[in-house]
C-alpha cells in the first residue's frame, strides 16, 4: 500500500547513479524552459510574473512524491491560465491581492475535488471527454488565447472582453501599430520556431530572455514603446492559506471544477503519452492523489491551479529525465533564480512573453487532428466544432462545461439510439453476422435473427422496440421465430427486461415466439427476478443462435 502511495519507494530501489546526471540536466533544462512560460501564463492568469513560477518551484516537489509519471512536469499551462484569467476579472473588481487570493483558493478546491475523486475511485471521469471534444476545446482555446496576446505583439493596448468585440478592437487600432515592437516579437518567434525545430530540447527561451535582458538593460530600445514587466517580487513565497470569504468559496465552485476537468484530462494524457513511448504503466487513479498534493502546494505556495502539460513534458522528456527527480532539480534551480535572479527580470519586454505563448499554445490547434476528425466521423467533427465554437462565442469556463456536456449527450445518444444488426448466417458456418454489411449472407427462412449492440436500459427500450418491431411487420406471415441474440449486450435495467416481456406478449398474439441465445449472466439474472423465464423456457449460457436456429432443445433445471 505504502508503495503505491509513494512511486519512489517502487522506482529508488532500481535507482542508477549515472540516471542522476540525466534527471539533473534535465530539471536545469526545465527550469530554463518554465520560468519564462510560467511567467507568460501568470501574465495570461492577470497574475503578477512569480505567481506562475510559484507554481513550477512547489507543484514539481509535491508531485515527485506521488506522482507515476517519470517524465511529466508539472506547473501551469495556457488554457488553465486563460480560464483564471477570464473568471476572476469581474470577482476580483481590479483588486490584485483579491485576484491573487481568489487564483490560489481555486488551486485549494481544485485539490479538494481531487482528493474526494481519488478516494471514491473517480478517474475513469476522464472517459467522459471524448477526444473529438478535446480536440475542439483545444483549438478553441489557442484562438482566444492569441487574441488576448496580439496586442502585445502589435503594440497596441488591445481591449474588449468577447471575441467579436476584441477583433473589432484589434482592428480599429491597426494604424496604431509600434512596428519595433511587432518586428521584435517576429524575429521572437522565427527564433522560437526554428529551435523547437533544430534544437529540440535546448533552452532556447532562457537564452532568449537573457538576451533581451541585456539589450533593454543596455541600451535606449525601452524608448520606442516596449513595456516590460518591471519588478518582480525577491525570495521564496511564503506558505500560508489564501485569505477568502465563503462567498468567494461558492463562486469559485465551478471554475474549480473546470480547472480540474481539464487538470486531469491533460496531465493524465500527456503522463500516458510519454509513459507508452518508455514502456511502462502510469496509475491513473494514483495521478488523481498526486495532483491533488501538486495543487494543494500551489494554494498554500501563492500560486494558482497547475497540472501536468505535453509541452513542459516533452521538454523534460528530450533533455534525459529518466525519475520525477528531474523535478526537484528543476525547483531548486528555480529557487536559486527566484533568490538571486529577480533583479534583470525587471527589464523583460512583455512582447517575448507574448511571443513564448503564442509559440507555447501552436500546439493546442491540431489540425491534423481535425482533418483526420472530417474524413472519419462528420459527426465527431461536427462536436469538436461545438467545443471551438463554444469557448470562442461564451468563453473559456462555458466552453469546458460546453465540452463536457457534448461528451455525455454524445455517449447518451449512442447508448439512446444504438445499432441493430438483424443476422445472416455466413454461408459454410455457424456463425451470424450483420446481413446489411454482409449481404451475402443467408437468410433463415421463418426466422428473424438479431442483436442489439449496447446495453438495454430504460432510454432506450423504446427506440429498441421501434426497429425491431418494424422489421417484424416487414417480415410478413411466413415468420414463425424471432431470435435475440444477447452476445453484445453487457446489461439490461428493469425497463429492459419489461421490453423483452411486453415483446413475448406482442409476438405470442400473432402466434410467433421469441427466443434469447447467449445472454451474460447479469442479463439471465435479472429476466429470472424479473419472472420472464417461465415465459420464454430456461435462458442457458450453453445456447448458441445456431442451436436456436436449429431448434436444438434448451436444457433445462439447474440455474446457470
Amino acid at each position: 500500500m505504502w508503495r503505491n502511495i509513494f512511486p519512489p519507494l517502487q522506482w529508488i530501489k532500481g535507482y542508477s547513479f549515472k540516471y542522476l546526471e540525466n534527471d539533473a540536466i534535465s530539471g536545469l533544462t526545465l527550469a530554463a524552459y518554465a520560468i519564462p512560460v510560467s511567467m507568460a501564463y501568470a501574465s495570461l492568469a492577470g497574475l503578477p510574473p512569480q505567481y506562475g513560477i510559484y507554481g513550477y518551484l512547489v507543484g514539481g516537489l509535491f508531485y515527485a512524491i506521488f506522482g507515476t509519471g517519470m517524465e511529466l512536469a508539472v506547473g501551469p499551462t495556457s488554457a488553465i491560465s486563460l480560464l483564471i484569467g477570464t473568471t476572476i476579472a469581474t470577482m476580483a473588481g481590479g483588486d490584485v491581492q483579491r485576484w491573487a487570493d481568489i487564483a490560489s483558493l481555486t488551486a485549494l478546491v481544485v485539490a479538494a475535488f481531487s482528493i474526494i475523486a481519488y478516494l471514491l475511485k473517480l478517474n475513469s471521469i476522464i472517459n467522459f471527454i471524448s477526444e473529438s471534444v478535446l480536440l475542439g476545446f483545444k483549438a478553441g482555446a489557442a484562438i482566444t488565447i492569441a487574441l488576448t496576446q496580439l496586442p502585445k505583439l502589435l503594440g497596441v493596448k488591445g481591449g474588449g472582453t468577447g471575441f467579436l468585440e476584441r477583433v473589432s478592437t484589434l482592428i480599429s487600432q491597426a494604424p496604431s501599430i509600434n512596428l519595433a515592437v511587432l518586428i521584435f516579437g517576429l524575429t521572437a518567434i522565427i527564433i522560437l520556431v526554428a529551435g523547437e525545430r533544430f534544437l529540440s530540447g535546448r533552452p532556447v527561451a532562457i537564452v532568449l530572455v537573457i538576451a533581451s535582458i541585456i539589450v533593454f538593460s543596455t541600451t535606449s530600445l525601452l524608448n520606442s514603446g516596449f513595456t516590460v514587466t518591471g519588478f518582480m517580487t525577491p525570495g521564496l513565497p511564503g506558505f500560508h492559506l489564501p485569505s477568502f470569504s465563503l462567498l468567494d468559496v461558492d463562486g469559485v465552485i465551478p471554475l474549480a471544477f473546470a480547472c480540474f476537468l481539464l487538470m486531469y484530462i491533460e496531465s493524465v494524457s500527456a503522463a500516458k503519452t510519454l509513459a507508452q513511448e518508455s514502456d511502462y504503466e502510469i496509475s491513473p487513479r494514483q495521478e488523481l492523489l498526486a495532483l491533488a498534493a501538486a495543487n494543494l502546494a500551489a494554494a498554500f505556495g501563492q500560486s494558482y491551479p497547475i497540472s501536468g502539460g505535453l509541452s513542459q513534458s516533452a521538454v523534460n522528456s528530450k533533455a534525459g529525465a529518466r525519475t520525477p527527480l528531474s523535478l526537484v532539480f528543476a525547483s531548486v534551480a528555480i529557487a536559486l533564480c527566484l533568490l538571486f535572479l529577480t533583479g534583470p527580470l525587471k527589464n523583460l519586454p512583455e512582447v517575448l512573453l507574448a511571443s513564448i505563448l503564442l509559440v507555447a499554445i501552436s500546439n493546442l490547434f491540431d489540425v491534423k487532428g481535425l482533418k483526420s476528425l472530417w474524413n472519419v466521423s462528420r459527426i465527431e467533427f461536427t462536436v469538436a466544432m461545438v467545443a471551438l465554437s463554444g469557448v470562442i462565442i461564451f468563453g473559456i469556463l462555458k466552453g469546458v462545461i460546453l465540452a463536457a456536456i457534448a461528451s455525455i449527450v454524445l455517449m447518451l445518444r449512442a447508448v439512446a439510439d444504438p445499432h441493430i444488426a438483424f443476422l445472416g448466417r455466413i454461408p459454410g458456418t455457424k456463425r451470424y453476422t450483420d446481413i446489411n454489411r454482409h449481404p451475402d449472407n443467408e437468410t433463415i427462412p421463418g426466422k428473424l435473427l438479431f442483436r442489439v449492440e449496447a446495453s438495454v436500459l430504460y432510454f432506450n427500450v423504446e427506440n429498441i422496440r421501434n426497429h425491431v418491431w418494424g422489421e417484424i411487420m416487414r417480415s410478413g406471415d411466413s415468420l414463425k421465430t424471432v431470435i435475440w441474440d444477447f452476445s453484445t449486450t453487457p446489461s439490461v435495467d428493469i425497463a429492459g427486461a419489461r421490453l423483452i416481456k411486453r415483446l413475448y406478449t406482442d409476438l405470442n398474439a400473432k402466434g410467433i415466439s421469441l427466443k434469447i441465445a447467449e445472454a451474460h449472466a447479469g442479463v439471465r439474472d435479472i429476466l429470472r427476478l424479473e419472472e420472464i423465464e417461465h415465459l420464454l423456457g430456461h435462458i442457458s449460457r450453453k445456447i448458441s443462435v445456431d442451436d436456436l436456429v436449429n431448434d436444438i432443445p434448451q436444457p433445462s433445471g439447474k440455474v446457470d
